[in-house]
């Protein structure tokens, strides 16, 4: 079952969609930090989640979009944090990878839709998430990038093919229908699509029904294949005895 984490991104209440997604069926929040360097515009809900911290169950999938993370890191790893991802962009991420598992924290690394997937490969055996941004960073509310699926696709094959345990996550413009399309991936990250719903559980219950439905599907389909290549194998081998 693909897990979803709803971003505040591009909420108009942030402090009433933390609590509704606390309140929701979410598996994470994903709280996109952005420090005007890396991205354009700045964004760090970390006082308000610090006040909110103690009355909250849902755990944090941190997005740091920032050149310089470690202030943001040292801060992040002491609330009820899940994962911190950092760019794979900026200078030395490796270092960042290593002082975010120092805590004991799932480690991710996002990558632009502009770079290459095979950029990865030297930091598979260090993180526990590959997140690949669907829509560029920094601001929400953006159309899903189509080349994506097949970014998704080759990322999975690398994964398969140096043996590790990590998990793909998918970021930006993912709505219902999208969900339909996101093959491979682990998790899924979805903001405007869920809170500007009017119910956070029912949008996110759709995007995993959604998503978990293309699984069924080909499950289905490779079902039928292999029953009708041996109901070949079968008349061909009646033929044979006839």
């Amino acid at each position: 079952m693909k897990k979803i984490s709803v971003s505040i991104l591009s909420s108009k209440n942030v402090q009433s969609d933390i609590m509704k997604i606390n309140h929701s069926t979410a598996d994470y929040l994903h709280v996109d930090v952005c420090d005007g360097k890396f991205v354009k515009n700045k964004f760090n809900p970390y006082k308000l989640l610090y006040k909110l911290y103690p009355s909250m169950n849902t755990r944090l999938d941190v997005h740091l979009m920032c050149k310089k993370p470690k202030k943001f890191i040292n801060k992040y790893a002491l609330l009820n944090t899940e994962c911190i991802t950092v760019h794979l962009e900026i200078d030395r991420p490796e270092k960042y990878i290593k002082m975010i598992k120092d805590y004991g924290i799932k480690a991710g690394l996002a990558i632009n839709p502009d770079t290459d997937e095979s950029a990865i490969v030297p930091y598979l055996h260090d993180i526990d998430v590959i997140l690949l941004m669907s829509v560029y960073p920094g601001r929400g509310g953006q159309e899903f990038i189509d080349d994506t699926i097949k970014k998704i696709l080759k990322v999975k094959k690398l994964i398969v093919k140096e043996k590790v345990d990590v998990k793909i996550e998918v970021d930006g413009g993912v709505n219902d229908e999208v969900a339909k399309r996101l093959d491979f991936a682990d998790l899924i990250v979805s903001g405007s699509f869920v809170t500007k719903s009017e119910d956070f559980t029912e949008a996110v219950e759709l995007l995993r029904k959604n998503a978990d439905k293309l699984k069924t599907n080909k499950r289905t389909e490779r079902r039928k294949i292999k029953e009708e290549n041996n109901l070949k194998k079968s008349k061909k081998t009646k033929k044979k005895e006839d």
